[in-house]
């Protein structure tokens, strides 16, 4: 995200940060904030997965970078189901960019990297990842003829165009066409 000591941000702009760029700061930011350190909140969240029935994840860091954080697409689609739940997640989560701006911090201009938010119809994010370990990584929400699809892609090569894939068929299943020229660059 870019923040620097000594600047104040609020929880809202540091979910932004965390959610449309990736900020792995933002997410330590928001650790310390909540449980006043680190450690006490990856407590907190192994805590809330055990809760959501998280059964083969493990955080071993707020932002996901540890190789010791484990999860599988099972987890992530059920934790991105309780995430989505929430009004103000939805709202960030769709968000294309957004500058932030404040006599508190400097002018932080965001760009949500959530690939297909803004050419897939119906798509209204969630949130990309990637790690040496983990490959490219994709987690897709999307809404069409009132059928609500989340869509999970680990260790691509291609998550682009593997999400496309992914929503493509399950739209089909349910007897949908969701018209696109995305593929025809392949």
């Amino acid at each position: 995200m870019g923040i620097t000591a000594g600047e104040v941000y609020t929880v809202e702009e540091l979910l932004y940060g965390l959610m449309l760029n990736s900020g792995n700061d933002a997410a330590y930011a928001l650790a310390e904030g909540a449980a006043g350190d680190a450690e006490e909140f990856i407590r907190w969240m192994n805590i809330k997965a055990a809760e959501l029935g998280l059964t083969n994840t493990h955080f071993s860091d707020p932002s996901g970078l540890d190789d010791t954080t484990v999860s599988t697409a099972v987890d992530l689609v059920k934790l991105s189901r309780y995430a989505m739940k929430f009004p103000a997640f939805r709202e960030i989560v769709k968000t294309a960019g957004i500058t932030l701006t404040s006599d508190e911090h400097k002018y932080l201009p965001l760009e949500n990297q959530t690939n297909l938010l803004t050419t897939y119809p119906g798509v209204k994010g969630i949130k990309t990842g990637y790690t040496e370990e983990a490959g490219l990584c994709l987690v897709t929400y999307a809404s069409n003829s009132s059928k609500e699809l989340i869509g999970v892609v680990l260790n691509s090569i291609d998550r682009k165009g593997d999400m496309i894939l992914m929503l493509d068929y399950g739209y089909a299943q349910y007897g949908i066409t969701v018209e696109h020229n995305l593929l025809s660059q392949f």
